[in-house]
């Protein structure tokens, strides 16, 4: 067995110095100090296998669910996780300039209300059943959970680019 995996099936403690950085003290004693959580299906399943990474790139403890980590763990995890990831999901879709690519889309977003360039058609992605990726003309992902959830208007607009 991995030392990895030993430590995805123990309890593990999990603490931030003065830095701000995330510390990991391994049931064995070991510390690894400045460790990054990582996402392995950020998209699909936000909170399920969740890789604790340290400064050298190695993984050193895995997360199968993050709901079954006891606080502060969940809550640090969760700190650094919104810290480090930035992926806005569209509520609903305002307006649009043209139906023709690129043009500007003037959207509600679950961090308020903004409004971007879609290059071309292919820069909407399919992620799954009901999840898309909108892609900016700077490469800014916007995230649709769901085309079901969006408002009337917001579908049928959705649905000239798909």
């Amino acid at each position: 067995m991995n030392a990895t995996a030993a430590i995805a099936t123990s309890h593990f403690q999990l603490t931030r110095n003065a830095f701000g950085r995330l510390i990991l003290t391994t049931p064995q004693g070991d510390i690894f100090e400045g460790v990054v959580p990582v996402r392995a299906f950020p998209i699909q399943s936000p909170d399920d296998g969740i890789a604790l990474v340290h400064t050298d790139g190695h993984e050193v403890a895995w997360i199968e669910r993050l709901a079954a980590l006891p606080e502060p763990a969940q809550s640090l995890i969760r700190e650094e996780l919104a810290t480090r990831e930035f992926t806005p999901e569209i509520l609903n879709i305002d307006s649009v300039s043209s139906f023709s690519t690129p043009c500007t889309w003037q959207v509600k977003t679950d961090r308020g209300d903004t409004r971007f360039v879609l290059r071309g058609d292919e820069d909407i992605r399919r992620v799954g059943s009901t999840i898309l990726l909108v892609t900016d003309s700077h490469g800014i992902q916007f995230l649709i959970r769901d085309r079901a959830n969006l408002n009337k208007d917001s579908q049928k607009i959705l649905d000239r680019f798909l």
